[in-house]
């Protein structure tokens, strides 16, 4: 077995990336603390050519150098705006017709291997602070929650990663529906 050069992955230059065609998933940081974990997102949104980032409140914009970091230059591939309120940034969302789910633990909230999007529709997936989650008052602006299944001892899981888990599972089944 021989690891691919980059050459021979074949990857999208930024104006490439685009002009491509975009999951149509915009991530929505609900005051995010680390930059090192915004930069993290934007990975993932590059690699899964989400529609973009929104960043709101106390959440870090590029350029930065903790975001830059772990973006590794995704913040120029990855469309992204700033958001003095969540709130704010949802209520654009809503007037455009995107669908808003929160990743938080809630009643009556819906489990992930459970959700499926419907076809061609609009998501706005928002994840909340590390400590604090997403705020309440931004809770009164979502359609539904959706909640990663943990089994461990711990109430919840690093924002990146659940970034990351979260669009994977989406990416999968928003591909099955274009492919039926």
């Amino acid at each position: 077995m021989r690891k691919l050069n980059m050459t021979e992955l074949q990857r999208l230059t930024v104006e490439e990336f685009k002009a491509a065609e975009k999951l149509p998933v915009i991530v929505i940081l609900d005051n995010i603390r680390s930059q090192n974990n915004i930069g993290s997102v934007f990975r993932t949104a590059d690699a899964f050519r989400l529609q973009g980032v929104f960043l709101c409140g106390i959440t870090a914009t590029p350029p930065h150098r903790e975001i830059q970091k772990t973006a590794l230059g995704a913040t120029e591939s990855v469309e992204w705006q700033y958001f003095t309120s969540t709130i704010e940034a949802l209520l654009l969302l809503k007037s455009r017709g995107y669908t808003i789910l929160a990743i938080e633990q809630a009643e009556g909230s819906t489990m992930l291997p459970d959700f499926f999007p419907t076809s061609n529709e609009k998501l706005a997936i928002v994840f909340g602070n590390e400590v604090n989650g997403i705020d309440n008052a931004a809770l009164n602006h979502v359609s539904g929650c959706i909640e990663i299944p943990q089994f461990g001892t711990k109430h919840s899981i690093n924002v990146s990663v659940a970034v990351g888990i979260v669009i994977w599972d989406l990416f999968c089944k928003i591909n099955y529906f274009k492919n039926k």
